[in-house]
Protein backbone atom coordinates (compact mmCIF):
# COMPACT_ATOMS: atom_id res chain seq x y z
CA UNK A 1 0.00 0.00 0.00
CA UNK A 2 1.92 3.28 -1.47
CA UNK A 3 -0.79 6.44 -0.65
CA UNK A 4 0.26 9.63 -1.82
CA UNK A 5 2.05 11.41 1.43
CA UNK A 6 -1.13 13.50 3.76
CA UNK A 7 0.78 16.55 3.09
CA UNK A 8 0.58 16.08 -0.57
CA UNK A 9 -3.23 15.63 -1.22
CA UNK A 10 -4.79 18.44 -3.53
CA UNK A 11 -8.39 17.09 -4.33
CA UNK A 12 -10.50 16.11 -1.81
CA UNK A 13 -14.06 14.59 -2.44
CA UNK A 14 -16.86 15.48 0.11
CA UNK A 15 -19.32 13.37 -0.04
CA UNK A 16 -23.12 14.21 1.39
CA UNK A 17 -23.25 17.81 1.52
CA UNK A 18 -25.75 18.56 4.33
CA UNK A 19 -24.63 20.36 7.09
CA UNK A 20 -21.91 19.14 7.84
CA UNK A 21 -20.48 17.85 4.64
CA UNK A 22 -21.03 21.22 3.40
CA UNK A 23 -18.86 22.51 6.41
CA UNK A 24 -16.31 19.87 5.62
CA UNK A 25 -16.38 21.84 1.87
CA UNK A 26 -15.57 24.80 3.42
CA UNK A 27 -12.73 23.90 5.55
CA UNK A 28 -11.12 21.96 2.07
CA UNK A 29 -11.84 24.89 0.05
CA UNK A 30 -10.14 27.23 2.83
CA UNK A 31 -7.22 25.48 3.23
CA UNK A 32 -6.99 25.40 -0.52
CA UNK A 33 -7.91 22.22 -1.76
CA UNK A 34 -9.72 21.57 -5.20
CA UNK A 35 -13.02 19.61 -3.43
CA UNK A 36 -15.38 17.56 -5.53
CA UNK A 37 -18.77 16.78 -3.56
CA UNK A 38 -21.92 14.86 -4.34
CA UNK A 39 -25.47 15.10 -2.35
CA UNK A 40 -28.40 12.83 -4.34
CA UNK A 41 -30.58 15.58 -3.21
CA UNK A 42 -32.04 17.64 -6.06
CA UNK A 43 -31.61 21.13 -4.84
CA UNK A 44 -27.96 19.87 -3.04
CA UNK A 45 -25.26 21.69 -5.33
CA UNK A 46 -27.82 25.27 -4.37
CA UNK A 47 -27.68 24.65 -0.85
CA UNK A 48 -23.90 23.70 -0.42
CA UNK A 49 -22.75 26.92 -2.39
CA UNK A 50 -24.82 29.14 -0.25
CA UNK A 51 -23.75 27.84 2.97
CA UNK A 52 -20.23 28.22 1.64
CA UNK A 53 -20.96 31.92 1.10
CA UNK A 54 -21.91 31.93 4.41
CA UNK A 55 -19.53 30.11 5.79
CA UNK A 56 -16.80 32.57 3.68
CA UNK A 57 -16.44 35.57 5.99
CA UNK A 58 -15.07 33.21 8.81
CA UNK A 59 -12.75 31.54 7.24
CA UNK A 60 -11.43 34.25 5.45
CA UNK A 61 -10.82 35.68 9.60
CA UNK A 62 -9.06 32.79 10.24
CA UNK A 63 -6.84 32.95 7.62
CA UNK A 64 -6.76 31.56 3.67
CA UNK A 65 -4.03 28.99 2.60
CA UNK A 66 -2.55 29.92 -0.35
CA UNK A 67 -5.22 29.90 -3.57
CA UNK A 68 -7.86 29.29 -1.59
CA UNK A 69 -11.39 30.15 -3.63
CA UNK A 70 -15.06 28.81 -3.63
CA UNK A 71 -14.33 28.57 -7.30
CA UNK A 72 -12.50 25.51 -6.49
CA UNK A 73 -15.87 23.46 -5.64
CA UNK A 74 -16.87 21.16 -8.42
CA UNK A 75 -20.38 19.17 -7.42
CA UNK A 76 -21.03 16.36 -9.69
CA UNK A 77 -23.78 14.09 -10.86
CA UNK A 78 -22.91 10.81 -9.61
CA UNK A 79 -21.08 9.49 -6.73
CA UNK A 80 -18.38 7.80 -9.32
CA UNK A 81 -17.22 11.56 -10.49
CA UNK A 82 -17.07 12.55 -7.31
CA UNK A 83 -14.51 10.58 -6.21
CA UNK A 84 -12.71 9.58 -9.66
CA UNK A 85 -9.86 11.58 -8.96
CA UNK A 86 -10.21 12.20 -5.31
CA UNK A 87 -6.83 11.49 -2.94
CA UNK A 88 -8.97 11.77 0.01
CA UNK A 89 -12.85 11.23 0.86
CA UNK A 90 -15.10 12.73 3.39
CA UNK A 91 -18.31 10.90 3.97
CA UNK A 92 -21.00 12.64 5.87
CA UNK A 93 -24.63 10.62 5.24
CA UNK A 94 -27.22 11.21 7.46
CA UNK A 95 -26.88 9.40 10.71
CA UNK A 96 -28.47 5.73 9.32
CA UNK A 97 -26.49 2.88 9.69
CA UNK A 98 -27.52 0.73 6.92
CA UNK A 99 -27.40 3.96 5.00
CA UNK A 100 -23.68 4.11 5.97
CA UNK A 101 -22.93 0.72 5.77
CA UNK A 102 -23.76 1.50 1.60
CA UNK A 103 -22.51 3.82 1.18
CA UNK A 104 -19.41 3.06 2.32
CA UNK A 105 -19.30 -0.16 0.74
CA UNK A 106 -20.15 2.22 -2.86
CA UNK A 107 -17.55 4.56 -1.72
CA UNK A 108 -14.85 1.64 -1.55
CA UNK A 109 -15.58 0.30 -4.69
CA UNK A 110 -15.72 3.60 -6.89
CA UNK A 111 -12.42 4.76 -4.93
CA UNK A 112 -8.72 4.32 -5.85
CA UNK A 113 -7.36 1.30 -3.35
CA UNK A 114 -5.05 3.27 -2.11
CA UNK A 115 -7.40 6.06 -1.06
CA UNK A 116 -8.23 6.50 2.88
CA UNK A 117 -12.48 7.45 3.18
CA UNK A 118 -13.14 8.91 6.17
CA UNK A 119 -16.92 8.93 8.03
CA UNK A 120 -18.22 12.22 9.63
CA UNK A 121 -20.61 10.06 11.94
CA UNK A 122 -21.42 11.06 15.03
CA UNK A 123 -21.64 8.17 17.33
CA UNK A 124 -21.12 4.54 15.28
CA UNK A 125 -18.44 2.46 15.11
CA UNK A 126 -16.28 2.03 12.24
CA UNK A 127 -16.49 -1.84 13.05
CA UNK A 128 -20.44 -1.88 12.40
CA UNK A 129 -20.11 0.61 9.10
CA UNK A 130 -17.36 -1.66 7.35
CA UNK A 131 -18.91 -5.02 7.23
CA UNK A 132 -20.05 -4.48 3.72
CA UNK A 133 -16.80 -2.91 1.88
CA UNK A 134 -14.56 -4.98 -0.34
CA UNK A 135 -11.96 -3.12 1.34
CA UNK A 136 -12.51 -1.94 5.08
CA UNK A 137 -8.95 -1.68 5.79
CA UNK A 138 -8.87 2.18 4.65
CA UNK A 139 -12.34 3.24 6.40
CA UNK A 140 -11.54 4.94 9.06
CA UNK A 141 -14.06 7.34 11.83
CA UNK A 142 -13.15 11.38 11.06
CA UNK A 143 -15.53 12.66 13.61
CA UNK A 144 -15.66 16.59 13.08
CA UNK A 145 -16.98 18.94 15.21
CA UNK A 146 -19.93 21.40 13.76
CA UNK A 147 -19.14 23.49 11.97
CA UNK A 148 -16.21 21.45 10.66
CA UNK A 149 -14.53 25.32 9.08
CA UNK A 150 -14.77 26.61 12.68
CA UNK A 151 -14.31 24.29 15.32
CA UNK A 152 -10.40 22.30 14.89
CA UNK A 153 -11.25 19.18 16.60
CA UNK A 154 -11.28 15.92 14.72
CA UNK A 155 -11.45 12.66 16.60
CA UNK A 156 -9.92 9.65 14.36
CA UNK A 157 -10.53 6.01 15.07
CA UNK A 158 -10.44 2.75 13.01
CA UNK A 159 -12.57 -0.03 13.16
CA UNK A 160 -11.77 -3.90 13.85
CA UNK A 161 -10.93 -4.24 10.16
CA UNK A 162 -9.36 -1.16 9.54
CA UNK A 163 -5.35 -1.07 9.01
CA UNK A 164 -3.24 1.10 11.29
CA UNK A 165 -1.49 2.60 8.23
CA UNK A 166 -4.91 4.12 7.73
CA UNK A 167 -5.31 5.38 10.90
CA UNK A 168 -1.94 7.02 10.54
CA UNK A 169 -2.92 8.02 6.82
CA UNK A 170 -5.67 9.87 8.40
CA UNK A 171 -4.51 12.06 11.39
CA UNK A 172 -1.49 13.15 9.88
CA UNK A 173 -3.67 14.25 6.88
CA UNK A 174 -6.38 16.54 8.97
CA UNK A 175 -3.23 17.85 10.68
CA UNK A 176 -2.00 18.76 7.19
CA UNK A 177 -5.41 20.49 6.66
CA UNK A 178 -5.52 22.52 9.56
CA UNK A 179 -7.10 20.26 11.85
CA UNK A 180 -6.38 20.00 15.81
CA UNK A 181 -6.48 15.89 15.89
CA UNK A 182 -7.23 12.96 18.84
CA UNK A 183 -6.04 9.82 17.41
CA UNK A 184 -7.80 7.52 19.58
CA UNK A 185 -6.58 4.24 20.36
CA UNK A 186 -9.69 2.23 20.32
CA UNK A 187 -13.54 2.37 19.38
CA UNK A 188 -15.84 4.39 21.52
CA UNK A 189 -19.61 4.75 20.77
CA UNK A 190 -19.86 8.71 20.61
CA UNK A 191 -16.38 9.13 20.95
CA UNK A 192 -14.58 11.71 23.45
CA UNK A 193 -16.12 14.82 22.73
CA UNK A 194 -19.93 13.85 22.53
CA UNK A 195 -19.59 11.67 25.34
CA UNK A 196 -18.35 14.81 27.48
CA UNK A 197 -20.99 16.60 25.81
CA UNK A 198 -23.70 14.24 26.23
CA UNK A 199 -23.39 13.72 29.76
CA UNK A 200 -23.87 17.27 30.64
CA UNK A 201 -26.53 17.52 28.06
CA UNK A 202 -28.62 14.53 29.76
CA UNK A 203 -27.94 15.96 33.27
CA UNK A 204 -29.55 19.39 32.17
CA UNK A 205 -32.48 17.41 30.69
CA UNK A 206 -32.92 15.54 34.14
CA UNK A 207 -32.75 19.19 36.08
CA UNK A 208 -35.20 20.57 33.78
CA UNK A 209 -37.66 18.21 33.96
CA UNK A 210 -37.39 17.70 37.82
CA UNK A 211 -37.64 21.74 37.92
CA UNK A 212 -34.49 21.80 39.72
CA UNK A 213 -33.26 24.63 37.54
CA UNK A 214 -34.49 26.52 34.43
CA UNK A 215 -32.76 26.52 30.55
CA UNK A 216 -31.55 29.91 30.67
CA UNK A 217 -30.04 28.80 34.74
CA UNK A 218 -28.17 25.81 32.97
CA UNK A 219 -27.04 28.03 29.93
CA UNK A 220 -25.72 30.82 32.42
CA UNK A 221 -23.91 28.29 34.94
CA UNK A 222 -21.86 27.86 31.80
CA UNK A 223 -21.06 30.25 30.04
CA UNK A 224 -20.78 32.36 33.39
CA UNK A 225 -19.21 29.62 35.22
CA UNK A 226 -16.69 26.71 33.58
CA UNK A 227 -17.09 27.32 30.28
CA UNK A 228 -14.94 30.29 30.19
CA UNK A 229 -12.01 27.92 31.72
CA UNK A 230 -12.80 25.16 28.98
CA UNK A 231 -12.32 27.76 26.09
CA UNK A 232 -8.30 27.22 26.68
CA UNK A 233 -8.31 24.68 29.43
CA UNK A 234 -9.73 21.39 29.95
CA UNK A 235 -11.52 19.73 32.96
CA UNK A 236 -9.19 17.55 33.69
CA UNK A 237 -5.81 20.26 34.25
CA UNK A 238 -8.69 22.56 35.14
CA UNK A 239 -9.30 20.52 38.30
CA UNK A 240 -5.59 19.98 39.12
CA UNK A 241 -5.78 23.84 39.76
CA UNK A 242 -8.08 23.29 42.35
CA UNK A 243 -6.06 21.35 44.42
CA UNK A 244 -3.42 24.64 44.75
CA UNK A 245 0.00 23.40 44.59
CA UNK A 246 -0.85 19.67 45.32
CA UNK A 247 -2.16 19.22 41.82
CA UNK A 248 -4.45 16.41 41.00
CA UNK A 249 -3.02 14.46 43.91
CA UNK A 250 -4.32 16.79 46.59
CA UNK A 251 -7.23 17.68 44.87
CA UNK A 252 -8.88 13.77 44.25
CA UNK A 253 -7.56 13.33 48.05
CA UNK A 254 -9.64 16.31 49.16
CA UNK A 255 -12.70 15.91 47.10
CA UNK A 256 -12.49 12.25 46.06
CA UNK A 257 -14.94 11.11 48.59
CA UNK A 258 -17.93 13.78 46.96
CA UNK A 259 -17.50 11.25 44.07
CA UNK A 260 -20.34 9.81 46.20
CA UNK A 261 -22.24 12.40 46.94
CA UNK A 262 -25.34 12.68 44.48
CA UNK A 263 -24.03 15.79 42.26
CA UNK A 264 -24.98 14.20 38.82
CA UNK A 265 -27.26 10.76 37.97
CA UNK A 266 -24.22 9.79 36.36
CA UNK A 267 -22.54 6.61 38.29
CA UNK A 268 -19.39 7.27 39.32
CA UNK A 269 -16.14 4.94 38.72
CA UNK A 270 -14.37 3.52 41.79
CA UNK A 271 -11.31 5.69 42.62
CA UNK A 272 -9.06 2.95 43.20
CA UNK A 273 -5.13 3.92 42.92
CA UNK A 274 -4.99 3.17 39.21
CA UNK A 275 -7.37 5.51 38.43
CA UNK A 276 -6.07 8.15 40.61
CA UNK A 277 -2.59 7.39 39.18
CA UNK A 278 -3.61 7.98 35.60
CA UNK A 279 -5.33 11.09 36.31
CA UNK A 280 -2.00 12.60 38.08
CA UNK A 281 0.54 10.74 35.84
CA UNK A 282 -1.82 12.43 32.86
CA UNK A 283 -2.50 15.74 34.40
CA UNK A 284 1.48 16.00 35.14
CA UNK A 285 2.49 15.18 31.07
CA UNK A 286 -0.17 17.81 30.14
CA UNK A 287 1.22 20.60 32.41
CA UNK A 288 4.69 20.03 30.93
CA UNK A 289 7.11 22.26 32.05
CA UNK A 290 4.84 24.75 33.01
CA UNK A 291 4.80 25.36 37.38
CA UNK A 292 1.68 25.60 38.98
CA UNK A 293 2.07 29.61 39.05
CA UNK A 294 2.47 29.38 35.48
CA UNK A 295 -0.80 27.46 34.60
CA UNK A 296 -2.59 29.78 37.11
CA UNK A 297 -1.60 32.84 35.36
CA UNK A 298 -2.43 30.86 32.02
CA UNK A 299 -5.80 30.48 33.01
CA UNK A 300 -6.43 33.99 34.81
CA UNK A 301 -5.51 35.31 31.79
CA UNK A 302 -7.09 33.15 29.48
CA UNK A 303 -10.58 33.87 31.40
CA UNK A 304 -9.83 37.54 31.04
CA UNK A 305 -9.21 37.02 27.41
CA UNK A 306 -12.88 35.45 27.14
CA UNK A 307 -14.80 37.83 28.89
CA UNK A 308 -12.95 40.78 27.18
CA UNK A 309 -13.75 38.96 23.79
CA UNK A 310 -17.30 38.57 24.75
CA UNK A 311 -18.05 41.74 25.31
CA UNK A 312 -17.99 41.11 28.94
CA UNK A 313 -15.43 43.35 30.18
CA UNK A 314 -13.98 47.08 28.59
CA UNK A 315 -11.67 46.67 26.14
CA UNK A 316 -7.61 48.23 26.85
CA UNK A 317 -7.38 51.35 25.82
CA UNK A 318 -6.55 51.57 22.42
CA UNK A 319 -8.21 48.17 21.88
CA UNK A 320 -9.76 47.76 18.43
CA UNK A 321 -13.20 46.94 18.35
Amino acid sequence: MSPIAPESVRRVACVGAGVIGGGWAAHFLARGYDVTAWDPAPDAEARLRRLITAAWPAVEQLGLADGASPDRLTVTDTLEEAVAEAQFVQESAPEKLELKRDLLAELDAATAPDVVIASSTSGYPMTDMQTTAARPGRLVVGHPFNPPYLIPLVEVVGGEATERWAVDWASAFYTAAGKSVITMERELPGFIANRLQEALWREALHMVAAGEATVADIDASITEGPGLRWAFMGPCLTFALAGGEGGMAHMLDHFGPSLKAPWTRLAAPELDDALRSAMVDGCADAAGERSHADLVAERDQGVINVLRATGRLPRLAGERA
